[in-house]
Order: structure tokens, then sequence, then C-alpha cells
């Protein structure tokens, strides 16, 4: 058995993380010249949260998953707490609710943080869940699956409200790999996929063929919503059509560090992906999707060899998360899917998307520690 230090991690996880952060500086840096002053000094907050953000990485080393795992449901109902004060408290950005003003630091998002505390909110539910019901019937099965609904389903309402689209589809996604990593039998997921497809069929029917019912039945402020993402891919929105035009004239090379030749609507942010590529060109972009793949088959390798189930649960949560905002990130910003408030983890500037993938970063450092101490 190898004597490994406590908090070792391998370096497959550092050395894409250290790359993600020269992604991420780099790339906001290369946003100042097209913003307004007050936003010049976005890169060096970035690098102040990178720094908590990794301290708050290791403090969740030093408590451990079996910590966070025990104090499960207490993390989950100070998210819900925070997301239900953040409707009548928080301040409104581009007609969304979604974040708390704190003075002398900026905004905190709730919604962020709410998908660490689901995931292992269900990991623990799941874990205990198999524990107690080594050969579980369908009755089992179907009051296990209602509480985790239950348990999706209020977090997912009250950050539909704000409203944060991607956030909600995220806790579905989470919940959803999550149960099927479980063990829980696949007729439950066939079922679900069928069922989802008729309510997606009617819904979508509802909105294309009786829209004034729509409105009645979802309100007008949910049909703009839709309307907005059913049209995108006719849009003609400076946004989408300007990230274009950044990322197709860079070429091979780019146009270089700090030369992003045209302005764009939320390029530090969700269009993060955009300016990098528009800097280093097909072959930084290149470079930087290489990385994402190998992190994340880094992660799934993790998955497959660690021995403690509620562990293997949680990566999955995680993985999930990552994989579809990476897709959902990159794919908006070059116009094939409709364009949602979702950042690329680890690069968009953001202290709570920053942070709370931090903390997923210390589950992930505790997974890698144990199968390090571990191995033969």
């Amino acid at each position: 058995m190898k004597n490994v230090s406590k908090y070792k991690v391998e370096l497959n996880v550092l050395i894409p993380i250290l790359i993600f952060f020269i992604v991420s500086i780099i790339s906001i840096y290369s946003t100042k010249r097209l913003l307004p002053i007050e936003y010049h000094n976005l890169w060096l907050k970035q690098i102040i949260w990178y720094i908590i953000g990794i301290s708050i990485a290791y403090l969740t080393m030093f408590l451990g998953n079996k910590f966070l795992y025990r104090n499960a449901y207490i993390f989950y109902l100070i998210g819900i707490i925070l997301l239900a004060l953040v409707l009548p408290f928080g301040v409104t950005i581009n007609n969304a609710t979604c974040w708390f003003k704190i003075p002398l630091i900026g905004t905190f998002q709730p919604s962020e943080f709410m998908k660490l505390f689901l995931i292992i909110t269900l990991s623990r539910m799941i874990n205990d869940f198999n524990e107690i019901h080594h050969n579980p019937d369908t009755i089992d099965e179907l009051k296990f699956i209602l509480k985790v609904l239950i348990i999706v389903f209020i977090p997912s309402i009250l950050t539909f409200i704000e409203p944060d689209t991607g956030a909600v589809i995220m806790y579905l996604i989470i919940a959803f790999i999550m149960l099927f990593i479980g063990g829980l039998r696949k007729r439950w997921f066939i079922l679900t996929l069928i069922i989802i497809s008729l309510l997606l069929g009617s819904f979508l029917a509802i909105y294309f063929l009786k829209q004034d019912l729509f409105i009645r039945l979802f309100g007008t402020s949910f049909f703009y919503r839709m309307d907005r993402i059913a049209n995108w891919s006719s849009s003609d929105g400076l946004q989408l059509k300007n990230s274009l035009t950044a990322i197709g004239s860079a070429g091979t090379a780019g146009h270089g560090i700090n030369k992003t030749p045209i302005y764009f609507p939320e390029m530090q942010n969700d269009f993060i992906f955009a300016v990098f590529a528009s800097n280093t060109g097909f072959i930084g972009a290149s470079i930087l999707i290489i990385t994402i793949i190998f992190f994340d088959l880094t992660l799934i390798n993790y998955a497959n060899k660690t021995t403690n189930q509620t562990d293997k649960y949680s990566l999955g949560g995680i993985v999930g998360v990552l994989i579809f905002s990476q897709i959902y990130n990159i794919a908006m910003t070059i116009g094939l899917l409709p364009i949602m408030g979702i950042t690329l983890p680890f690069i968009s500037y953001g202290g709570s998307s920053l942070l709370s993938y931090m903390l997923l970063l210390g589950i992930i450092f505790n997974i890698s520690n144990d199968n390090l101490r571990y191995a033969n």
C-alpha cells in the first residue's frame, strides 16, 4: 500500500484546473478593451475568486465527503431557504431575480450552490435506499422515486420562478443520472421518457397551436421566454451574430490576447468561449476542448474505480452537470442551441459559479485522494 499524503491529489485533476485558470484569466482580461471601465478589473477579481475557491476545495478535503453526506439534509434546507428568500429580497438583473446583493463583495446566486446541495442529498438518499433495500420491489422503488421527485421539485419551482431555466434543467439532469447510476430498474427511465415526451408534446402543441390558451395557463412572461427559445435559430440578435463573427474571423491562431475584434453582451460570462476562441483561434479552442474532454474522462474513470457507492453517485451528478454545461455553453456560443444563462465551468467570470464548482472540485479531490491512498 502506498504512503500517500492525506491531501494529495492526482495531476490528472490539477493540470486541467490549472489550464482552466489560465484560460479564464486570459479570456476575461481580453474583454476589458470592449467593456466599460468598471469591468476592467474583472480578471483580477477572478484571480481572487480562484484563490478563495481553491481554499474552499481544500477545506472540503479537510472536512471530508462523509461530513457533507452526514449533513446533506441541512445543506439542502439552507439552499431551499436561500432560494425562497432571493425572490422577495434579491436584486433583478436582465429581468431575472437570481442574486443577493452583498456589500463590498458583489452578488451571490443561490441556484449555483443548489447544484452541490442536490448532489450530496441525492447521493445520501440513494445510498441509504440501497443499503436498506437490497432487492427492492416495485412499490419500494416507486415510493423512493416520489421522494426524489419532491426533493428535486421544490428547488426547481423556486428557481424557475426567478427565472433561471438553465439551473432547473441541471437539477433534472442531476436527478436522472444519479438515479440511473443508483441501480433503479430500467423500466422507470423508459416510463419517464415516455411521460416527458407526452408532456413536452402537449406543451409544444399548446404553444404553437393555442397561444391564447398558453398565455392563460402560463402567463405572458413565460410565453415571451418560450418565444425567444423557439425562434433562436432564425434570430439575428447582436449577441449570437457578433459571437459568430468573432469566432469565424479568428482563423488558425486567432487575433491575439486582448484583441477581441467585436463586442457582444455577456462576453465575460456566458460567451467567454467566443472570447477565447477569437483570441487564440482554432488551435487554442481545440486545446481547450481537448482539456475539457480529458478532465471529464478522468472523472468518469474515478467513478468506475471508486468502491464508495455514495462517492460514485456524487461523481455521476458532478460529471452530468459538467458535461451538460460544457456542451451547452459552447454550442449556444456557436449557434447550435438556444441561448440560456449557462456558464462554462471554471472559465466564465462569476464568484457564485466558480465557488460552486470549486466545492464540487473538493469532493473530486477527496475521491481522487482515496483512489491514491488505497491503490495497491
